[in-house]
Formats: C-alpha cells, structure tokens, sequence
C-alpha cells in the first residue's frame, strides 16, 4: 500500500545559502499576500488561474526572480488550501503573513529528464549526510542515522526556521508502507490515563507522570520576567526571546521522547491495546488541574498508540468516553457511585468485600469493555 511519510531533517545552511532561505521567505510571503488582496477585492479564483497571473506579477517584480519559482507557486496553493478550509469550518478566514510569525516554504520535486536520465531537483543523500535542494545546491543535513536511504519518490519539501533561530526541511515521500497483517491477538492491555500516573495498565504497571512543565516552568518564567523588562526590537529583546525558545524547545522534546518510550513499550507487549476516549478539552474547563491535564498531552499519547498498532497489525480500541470505569467493581461488576469522589483511591466493593487500587481497577474494566468492542467487530 502506497502512502505518503514526512521525514524531518536538521538544516545546517552557509551563511549564503541563509540569505537565499530568507529571500525565499520573504517572497513566498509577499506572493501570498499579494494574491489574498486580489481575492478580497475580486472575487475567489482558482488557483490556477493566479498562476497564470504570476508570470507578469514576476516581471514587474523583479526580485522574485532570485528566488525558488517552485515555492512562489507553492504560496498560491497554499492560499487555495486556506480557503479550503475556511469553507469547509476547519480554520477562520484566512489572514496576512507576518514575518514575525513562522517562516516557512514549501517547494516542489521537479524532474527533468537528459538523455535518458533523470535529475530531480530535490535529492537526499544520507550517506554523506546532504541534501540538495532548489536555489540552495548541497546542505548539510543531520538526522535519520539509521537509515541509508530513503526509498520512495519525494513529492515535495518544506524549509522551515524555527524561534529557536534553527533551520529544518520536511521531505514528503511517496513509499510502500509496510504495513503488516493483523495478527491473532494473544495479549490484551487496559489503559487508565491520569495525572498522578501517566499511565496505569491491567496488569499492575504505572508509568510516572514526570510533570515534565513543572520541571521547565521556574526557568520560563525567569525568562519571560527577564524578556519583558528588554525593549521591544532590541537586540537584547531578541537574544533573550531566542533562549525562551530553546527552552520551550527542550520541554517539547522531551515530553515527546517520553511517550514515545511509553507507546513502544505498551505496543511491543501486547496486541490489543484499550484506552478511553477521553474528551480534554471538557476535562480542561474550570479544572483546578488543567494545567496538569495538558502537561500530561493525552491526546499525544493516544495518537502515539494508534499508529505504531496500526502498522504493527495490532488492534486499538477507545472506549466511550463516559463509560464509568473507575466505578464498577471488577470482580462482580457492582457500580458503586460514592467512588466519583476524586480523593477515594483505594475502597473495598461493599457488594464482593473485594479491596481495589481505583486507578488498577478502572483499567481492568477498559480491559474488559475493549475486549467486547473486539469480538463485536
């Protein structure tokens, strides 16, 4: 089965080839805005059409010359997609580019063929640790070491600088995803998800929730005293913003490093995998733990199962949301409501007098409901 898979790389650009990535930048940004005004005043048009007009909008503005053709029309299709969405109730309206907000630009794979051969415009060689790419020639690339090559054909790469003052490319490629059979299920696992433990299974184990905001949020909120006190535009201003950055930076990779850690676990021991589908965003409203709550990026874990079982032929399952697990007994299935109480972690079932841990309990009983979802496929 063909489908589509994003690798991402750490760009490490010459000073020249920075100055070509900002004039990219600015010109993609520029043809963007410039043709969401025409839109505005007359009426919406097929992108298509706006390409038509880019040739003469070239000529009269002979700076986009410099730059990469292939990402000038990448910025039409991406005003066509916004409006995409915007009809379609996934976005808002769309709104002009700031070249204080991200900066990006996305380019095409083009390729050309000399007698008999081709020669793509985009090409990636892991092996000497390059890539070539667009107005740019040869980067310096740093990513993937496991890999030696990529197979697939690459539809299209997207250069990216963060506000950590970093450069990245994402490379879109076409490949067989090896996706395997299902498998016959042998084990089963039930996931409670909280905040005191991340994560608790059926069988007994609980993964530390690492509180990993509250390991950062002294330090960011120094800096962001410390940024607030610069003047704004300074050079200092910027300095300091950057540092905030980097923090802000480290938070998000480490928390992805630790679910992803997590998942693997889960998924490599077992072949059904139960969660509940848990609703955050109704979970975060006047909650005195929302911070929490977030920190602990449930959502993020969730994706995190879904897939790896997926291309592992295993099977994912969510629960309703308002399945009351932590209430029903897992031995004679009693409902006992006086266990709503947050504070209550361990009881004893009045009906069976068998003694629960609330958090091993509730994921038995996800077990358990999962287990039925299974056999009613």
């Amino acid at each position: 089965m063909k489908s589509y898979k994003a690798y991402k790389f750490r760009l490490y650009p010459n000073e020249q080839q920075k100055e070509i990535i900002h004039k990219t930048f600015g010109c993609s940004r520029f043809v963007y805005n410039h043709y969401l005004q025409v839109q505005k005043e007359t009426g919406i048009k097929n992108a298509y059409d706006l390409c038509k007009d880019l040739k003469d909008f070239t000529n009269k503005n002979v700076f986009l010359k410099e730059v990469d053709s292939c990402a000038l029309r990448c910025a039409i299709f991406n005003l066509e997609n916004a409006y995409k969405n915007y009809y379609a109730k996934r976005s808002g309206y769309p709104n002009f580019k700031s070249k204080f907000s991200k900066q990006s630009y996305r380019t095409n794979c083009v390729k050309s063929t000399y007698k008999g051969k081709e020669y793509p415009n985009i090409m990636i060689n892991l092996v000497e640790k390059k890539i070539k790419l667009p107005k740019l020639g040869l980067v310096s690339i740093r990513g993937y070491r496991k890999k030696e090559k990529i197979d697939g054909r690459i539809i299209h790469a997207t250069v990216t600088k963060e506000s950590t003052n970093r450069y990245y490319v994402s490379v879109v490629v076409e490949e067989e995803q090896q996706i395997k059979d299902k498998i016959v299920p042998k084990t089963i696992v039930g996931l409670d998800l909280g905040v005191k433990d991340l994560v608790i299974t059926s069988d007994g184990e609980k993964y530390d929730n690492e509180k990993i905001m509250m390991k950062y949020e002294k330090r960011i909120k120094k800096m962001q005293r410390e940024l607030s006190r610069k003047k704004n535009g300074s050079k200092n201003y910027f300095k300091n913003k950057e540092k905030l950055a980097r923090l802000y930076s480290k938070l998000r990779n480490h928390r992805k490093h630790y679910l992803n850690k997590i998942a693997n676990e889960i998924v490599n021991n077992h072949d059904i995998v139960v969660t509940e589908n848990l609703q955050v965003k109704k979970m975060t409203n006047h909650n005195q733990f929302a911070k929490y709550i977030l920190d602990a990026s449930f959502n993020a874990l969730s994706i995190m199962l879904e897939w790896k079982c997926k291309i592992r032929g295993k099977y994912y399952y969510k629960i309703n949301p308002y399945y009351p697990s932590s209430q029903i007994c897992s031995v004679c299935g009693y409902q006992n409501e006086k266990v709503k109480d947050l504070e209550i972690r361990e009881y004893k079932c009045p009906n069976c007098q068998c003694f629960h841990d609330r958090d091993i309990n509730a994921s038995m009983n996800i077990m358990f409901e999962g287990l039925k979802l299974h056999y009613q496929k």
